[in-house]
């Protein structure tokens, strides 16, 4: 299987070539900074792609099988606030490029804010979400605008019809940790311990981002996976 990562040197998207790679599949890495390149590239491909640059990205895809999109907004938290209007603009990029290619599959790792406590209830809209971020995940009331950018790029995939498939992690904040290969993997509803706690590493969280791209589930859906 021919595997394209977009956000490969970040957090999530360097355990997602990792595991891919692991796995014994071909993988392609995108990044828009040839700087980033590692020393030893090992078996994976690294190529310099722009995601919003739509030609470039349609031909940077040509022959892939699954396309996975794992960039955020930016590197650093104010970054990443200022710039929260970019993800629905990666989504609608991603999604014209995709036309020429109806047989790729495009994986994306989205925010936790859009999943449900209960239905028709999500985790952005909750009394109180966006005043509790700087307790939760140490970041500014702003960032809520990040969060509601994940949100209206899942409704931009919902409406195309590019075989996409959404992944919410359960958690606040994914960072690194163990790769367990052991996690619950749910729907739309925010999968929560029993505390009330909700995570996952970036390790398992690229297992099972890697098993979708292997054995299709959720074409077409949103799920999440958590501990």
């Amino acid at each position: 299987m021919r595997i394209g990562v977009f956000g490969a040197t970040g957090v999530i998207g360097s355990r997602i070539v990792a595991e891919a790679v692991r796995r014994g599949q071909h993988v392609t890495a995108f990044t828009r900074d040839a700087s980033r390149f590692p020393a030893d590239a090992g078996e994976v491909g690294w190529r310099v792609a722009d995601v919003l640059d739509v030609p470039g990205v349609t031909a940077a895809i040509a022959g892939l099988d699954v396309i996975v999109n794992a960039l955020n907004a930016g590197r650093g938290v104010p970054e990443t606030i200022a710039n929260a209007h970019v993800l629905p603009a990666i989504a609608r990029s991603l999604l014209q490029a995709l036309e020429p290619h109806p047989a790729a599959r495009l994986i994306v790792v989205g925010g936790a804010g859009s999943l449900e406590v209960r239905p028709g209830l999500q985790v952005v809209d909750t009394e109180g979400f966006a005043e509790g971020l700087p307790q939760l995940l140490g970041v500014p009331e702003e960032y809520v605008k990040v969060v509601l950018a994940h949100r209206e790029a899942l409704a931009l995939y919902r409406l195309s019809d590019r075989n996409w498939t959404y992944l919410s992690p359960s958690a606040a904040r994914v960072g690194p940790g163990p790769r367990t290969g052991r996690f619950r993997v749910g729907g739309d509803r925010l999968l929560v311990r029993e505390d009330g706690t909700s995570d996952i590493s970036a390790e398992d969280l690229a297992v099972a981002v890697v098993d979708e791209a292997e054995l299709p589930r959720h074409v077409q859906r949103r799920f999440t996976v958590g501990y």
